[in-house]
């Protein structure tokens, strides 16, 4: 069977075709910078044991542009790996907010959709272009099974202490406001392969997912027990163009007092904070090429970032009582060793001992990058959020 899954971020579109249930990859690709100057397609096939990459330089304006351009790199004689859209079964979709409607896998129907476009006031960087992925598959491969796999379910297992606000009970009981937690998809494929290398069920382990969005969770023997992102995903870590954490007078300062509306001050909070607002680069690359001249906005915003996700660590080996491991993942967690090292500086009173020569080697698969002795174990896994939706996805049709 084969398993289209697509995985729509806030400033990229993921995909992968998929061979299940044997899953072999059979191709795979990024559409990147989304919406930026210089937007790109990375796609790549599997043939014979072999690998051919191609690079596309094109205009991506919005992910519906981008996703368009995949499905006819899909069938492009030479590119492709399709000769017709029937021969894809099913299409696996990541979608970022579920609230408490969905806590497992689900084909989608029409039913579905409307509940996904409820969230989108939740989700909104994510959940638009998450339904806008479903709608144009569902035209494109009209006689494909559509799957949902939410990065909200991963994070179901959190106990009331952890999701809970201290707000009046009617606001949960009646309006669903609690944190549900993000990038549970990522987080859930890494603690796998950590809690497998470690030979370790009952293994507490800190994910730190480090992409244009960013969160981390704290697990406690395979389960989800707290997570940084909250009733949206734009609380917790800093992030690409979204704020974090902040002081909540600041929203109603702006409005009360400064003159803001509300719609003003929630797109300044996800589209223009973050890294973007403190140095005027959204892209961590960016960031980093701007530190080399000098820029001292961006090593402000550099250093805060590292400071930030520092916070969360102390907070949950708190609430782990205990630490066997730190993942880092996503692309900047798997690509920016200058990151790994700025955030487990001074870290060593946790038992956290980064070895700088094993962070600067490069690899695919999971590696280690503590010294020997380090109490904590600290790895790089790179994350593959396709893979695990696919499997998901083939678990629920084949039934």
């Amino acid at each position: 069977m084969k398993i289209l899954v697509l995985n729509s971020g806030s400033s990229s579109l993921k995909y992968q075709l998929f061979e299940m249930p044997n899953e072999q990859p059979i191709c795979s690709g990024l559409v990147d910078r989304i919406g930026l100057e210089q937007s790109t397609i990375t796609h790549k096939n599997f043939k014979s044991g072999k690998e051919e990459k191609f690079l596309i330089e094109a205009p991506i304006p919005n992910h519906e542009s981008g996703l368009l351009q995949v499905t006819e790199l899909l069938k492009d004689p030479e590119k492709g790996s399709i000769s017709d859209n029937s021969e894809i079964e099913a299409i696996g979709h990541r979608v970022v907010h579920g609230g408490e409607q969905f806590a497992s896998t689900t084909l989608i129907t029409e039913e579905v959709k409307a509940k996904i476009k409820e969230l989108f006031a939740l989700a909104p960087l994510h959940n638009p272009p998450n339904y806008l992925g479903i709608t144009v598959a569902e035209r494109v491969f009209p006689k494909a099974k559509q799957v949902a796999v939410f990065d909200t379910a991963f994070h179901q297992t959190m106990p009331p202490l952890a999701y809970r606000f201290a707000l009046p009970k009617s606001m949960y009981t009646e309006l669903g406001i609690r944190a549900y937690g993000f990038h549970g998809t990522s987080h859930q494929y890494v603690s796998k392969k950590a809690i497998s290398y470690l030979n370790n069920p009952k293994a507490k382990i800190i994910t730190i997912h480090l992409g244009n969005g960013c969160s981390m969770t704290a697990i406690d023997s395979g389960k989800s027990i707290d997570t940084s992102m909250g009733l949206g995903p734009m609380a917790g870590l800093i992030m690409g163009t979204r704020a974090g954490d902040i002081d909540p007078s600041i929203i109603f300062h702006l409005i009360n007092e400064r003159g803001y509306t509300a719609q003003e001050v929630n797109d300044i909070l996800n589209k223009k904070s973050g890294l973007l607002g403190l140095s005027g680069f959204s892209d961590m690359r960016d960031v980093k090429n701007a530190i080399k001249e000098g820029n001292q906005d961006a090593a402000l915003a550099y250093e805060l970032y590292a400071y930030r996700i520092q916070k969360y660590l102390g907070a949950y080996i708190a609430v782990l009582k205990g630490l066997d491991a730190i993942v880092f993942t996503a692309g900047i967690g798997e690509n920016d060793p200058d990151m790994r090292e700025a955030v487990c500086r001074g870290m060593e009173f946790f038992g956290i001992n980064l070895d700088p020569v094993l962070n600067s080697q490069k690899s695919q698969s999971i590696r280690e990058v503590n010294f020997k002795d380090s109490q904590v174990k600290i790895f790089v896994i790179p994350t593959n959020e396709e893979l695990e939706i696919g499997k998901q996805a083939y678990e629920l049709v084949r039934k």
